[in-house]
């Protein structure tokens, strides 16, 4: 990978790092990343605030068990629908398989304040199918980066924070 690709990778963390401050509940990031599992980490450590990091592609999750510490617990993922995330969560992010992250969306939706999704773009709808999760959300908020990040909720209008 070219250097000047990394920040294609790395659109998400504006709303991940703003949602974080933004709230003080536990944290569920679905899919570990090179760049969103350091960040989270990294924003949890001051008040040692619970982190739960999921993955099934096992060089993510091998990378990802560097930071597992008493309040940051990482998993391997062999089957998605038998996750225990229905449950509260103050940020949820979703960044993992494509064909999974509608799923997880939905599973969160009623449970989570913020829902973070990477990859909104809409080219590539056909893959992802957000369509069908977002209106099982009551307020969206549309990141105008590349790729594009969405931040929904059932409990917090988004748009009356104040993002960008």
């Amino acid at each position: 990978m070219r250097p000047e690709q990394h920040i294609r990778f790395s659109s998400h963390l504006p709303l991940l790092i703003r949602m974080i401050i933004e709230t003080t509940g536990d944290v569920l990031e679905c899919g570990t990343g090179l760049f969103s599992t350091p960040v989270l980490h990294w924003l949890c450590v001051p008040d040692k605030r619970r982190l739960v990091s999921y993955d099934s592609n096992i060089n993510y999750y091998k990378i990802a068990t560097q930071y597992v510490c008493e309040f940051h617990i990482v998993n391997y993922v062999e089957d998605w629908d038998k996750i225990d995330i229905e449950k509260p969560w103050d940020v949820v992010f979703i960044d993992h398989e494509w064909n999974r992250r509608n799923i997880e969306a939905r599973r969160v939706a009623d449970y989570a304040k913020f829902v973070i999704i990477h990859d909104t773009c809409g080219r590539d709808e056909r893959y992802y199918h957000y369509k069908e999760t977002y209106p099982l959300y009551k307020y969206s908020y549309q990141f105008l980066t590349r790729p594009r990040t969405k931040v929904l909720s059932n409990f917090v209008d988004v748009n009356k924070i104040g993002l960008w």
